[in-house]
């Protein structure tokens, strides 16, 4: 005979399955935050050599050289690249596993609503680009990849809410403190991807 409590807990997690996107690895956050801390001590190496002092924002030329621009966007893409390859690796890895598929209606809640604070945010980080408000930049994208993850977390763990909220927080401080911008924004795209992700991994491997 059937124990009770044992369908109850089939029906509890056929629920969570259908209403939660629980194929996130925490190996793919892990990677991406040494993956961000990595970018984060190649563009601080890269602005001293233009005699750049990101730690004192009384310091930040008008405009930054072009060659310097063109490097630290295109470390920013090829980091962006590599995290989102890892991630989807990852994903799908766990996903076969859990015998989910990956791409369903829960797959497309937690994309679009993740997709759209940072797209927006994405966007003003363009303009401040335009306006040559470089130091407004590590805070601005820790702020709306916090608001991001907040908005995606309703459709997957709450762990990731938590994370929103630290990589928010984070992004606050560093718009009062801009010479702290690139520290915060190793801390909240390196150390704190990094720990989440261990925690992740242990908790629901």
């Amino acid at each position: 005979m059937k124990n009770p409590k044992d369908d109850l807990q089939h029906i509890r997690s056929m629920m969570e399955r259908s209403s939660r996107f629980i194929s996130l690895n925490g190996l793919s956050g892990v990677v991406a935050g040494l993956l961000a801390l990595g970018g984060a001590i190649f563009a601080y190496f890269q602005m001293k050599k233009y005699d750049i002092d990101y730690f004192s924002s009384h310091n930040y030329p008008r405009v930054f050289p072009r060659e310097l621009v063109i490097n630290l966007l295109a470390t920013a893409l090829v980091i962006l690249v590599l995290a989102i390859g890892f991630g989807i690796y990852f994903t799908v890895n766990k996903s076969k596993k859990l015998n989910l598929k990956v791409w369903n209606t829960t797959t497309k809640n937690v994309v679009k609503h993740f997709a759209v604070p940072l797209v927006a945010g994405g966007l003003f980080c363009l303009a401040l680009m335009y306006h040559n408000a470089f130091v407004f930049l590590a805070p601005a994208t820790l702020i709306f990849y916090g608001l991001a993850l907040i908005n995606a977390s309703k459709y997957t763990f709450g762990d990731v809410f938590w994370l929103g909220i630290c990589e928010v927080i984070l992004g606050i401080f560093s718009a009062f403190f801009l010479g702290f911008g690139l520290v915060a924004w190793a801390i909240g795209f390196g150390v704190l991807h990094i720990v989440y992700g261990m925690i992740m991994y242990k908790k629901y491997r």
